[in-house]
C-alpha cells in the first residue's frame, strides 16, 4: 500500500499539486524523498496509534484547511473512520483506492454512516471490484471504478542465460508464496538441474525465524539467494527466466504485473486476479490454488520444454498497452475535480 502511494503521487505530480499525508515515522513519511523530490509534493506527517483517533481527526483537518485541499485519494480502509469526522462540513472529492481483498462485509450502521462520503471506490482489478461491490457499502453518489495498475518497463528484452534463473518479490510473509515457492524446487534438485533462486523483500514482522528455519533444512538452500530489499528490481529481471508466484491471495500485486512485462516465465496459483489476467490474453502457467504437486510439475515441464530462457514478447507487448501510465494517470486525472 505505502509501495502503491508513492508511485501514483509520483504518477500525478506533474499534473496537479500533490500533498501526502502519512503517519509520523512510517515509510512513506521516512522515504518519500528518496522516491520524489518536486516542488509541487509536499509531505504532512501525523502522529497516531489507533486508526479511530483524535490527532489524525484535528491535524488532517488542519492540513486539508492549510492546503485548500478539495480531492482526496485515500489508500487503506481502518482510518476512514477518522477521516469521516475530519472531512464532516468540508467539501471533498473522496476517492477510495482498493489494493486488497477483503473477507468481512461491512454493511452495519457504522460503517454506512463511514462510508457515506465516498464519492469513488477505484479498484486495481476486476476481481478486487466485484469484492467491493459485495463487501462495502455504497453511498447515494458513490461510483465504482475500475483502474488497473500502470508498470513502467524499463528492464531491457533480452534473453537470459539458458541455466534456470528463478525470481519471487514481495515480503516474506506467511502466504505471499515464497515457502511453496522453496517447496517447489525440490523437484530440480531431484533431477539434478542446477538453479538460482533470488528472492527479493524483506521480512514480515514475526516470520524470518520460521523462514530462515525451513530454508535451512533445504537439501539445495545453497541455490537460494535471500537479497532483502533493493531498489534496482529491473537488474534482477533482466537476469531471470522464470517468475515462480504461487502466492495465496492477491490483490492485483505489481510484482507479478512487472514480470510479465519483463517477458518472464510466470507461474502461479489459480486465485484472486491471477484468472483475470490469464482473460486479458497474457501468457502463463496456473496451476490449482495451494496445489504443490501441481506447482512442482508446471516448473518441470517449463524447464523440460527448454523454452523458459527466451523473453516473453507477447506478454511485454501487452502489458505496454494495458498497463501504460499514462493510461492510469487519464482516468484518475478524470475523477478529480
Amino acid at each position: 500500500m505505502e509501495i502503491d502511494t508513492i508511485k501514483l503521487a509520483k504518477k500525478l505530480y506533474p499534473h496537479t499539486s500533490i500533498t501526502v499525508i502519512a503517519k509520523q515515522d512510517g515509510y512513506i513519511a521516512n522515504t518519500f524523498r528518496d522516491h520524489l523530490s518536486a516542488p509541487q509534493a509536499t509531505v504532512e506527517t501525523v502522529q497516531f496509534r489507533h486508526s479511530l483517533s483524535l490527532s489524525i481527526i484535528v491535524n488532517v483537518r488542519k492540513i486539508i484547511k492549510k492546503h485548500n485541499i478539495v480531492n482526496v485519494i485515500f489508500f487503506g480502509a481502518s482510518e476512514l473512520k477518522s477521516l469521516y469526522f475530519a472531512f464532516l462540513g468540508l467539501e471533498i472529492n473522496l476517492i477510495v483506492r482498493h489494493g486488497t481483498t477483503k473477507s468481512n462485509p461491512k454493511k452495519d450502521w457504522f460503517h454506512r454512516l463511514i462510508y457515506s462520503k465516498v464519492n469513488y471506490h477505484v479498484s486495481i482489478c476486476q476481481h478486487l471490484q466485484n469484492n467491493v461491490n459485495f463487501i462495502v457499502p455504497f453511498g447515494k453518489n458513490a461510483k465504482s471504478v475500475l483502474i488497473y495498475l500502470s508498470v513502467d518497463i524499463k528492464a531491457k528484452q533480452v534473453d537470459s542465460p539458458r541455466l534456470p534463473t528463478l525470481l519471487h518479490v514481495g515480503r516474506i510473509a506467511r502466504g505471499k508464496g515464497q515457502a511453496d515457492a522453496l517447496l517447489a524446487c525440490d523437484i530440480l534438485y531431484k533431477n539434478n538441474i542446477d538453479f538460482i533462486f533470488y528472492i527479493i523483500g524483506g521480512f514480515e514482522d514475526g516470520y524470518k525465524k520460521e523462514f530462515t528455519s525451513l530454508l535451512n533444512s533445504l537439501p539445495y538452500k545453497n541455490n537460494i539467494q535471500l537479497i532483502g530489499f533493493t531498489k534496482n528490481i529491473d537488474e534482477y529481471l533482466e537476469k531471470s527466466n522464470i517468475f515462480l508466484f504461487p502466492s495465496h491471495g492477491e490483490g492485483l500485486g505489481n510484482a507479478f504485473l512487472e514480470a510479465l512485462s519483463a517477458g518472464l516465465s510466470c507461474i502461479c496459483f489459480n486465485n484472486t486476479s491471477f484468472p483475470e489476467l490469464l482473460s486479458l490474453g497474457f501468457n502463463f502457467q496456473m496451476v490449482e490454488n495451494k496445489n504443490l504437486p501441481a506447482l512442482k510439475e508446471a516448473l518441470m515441464n517449463l524447464i523440460s520444454n527448454n523454452v523458459f530462457h527466451n523473453k516473453n514478447q507477447h506478454n511485454h507487448e501487452l502489458a505496454k498497452k494495458l498497463f501504460s501510465p499514462q493510461r492510469e494517470i487519464s482516468q484518475y486525472l478524470e475523477l478529480l475535480r
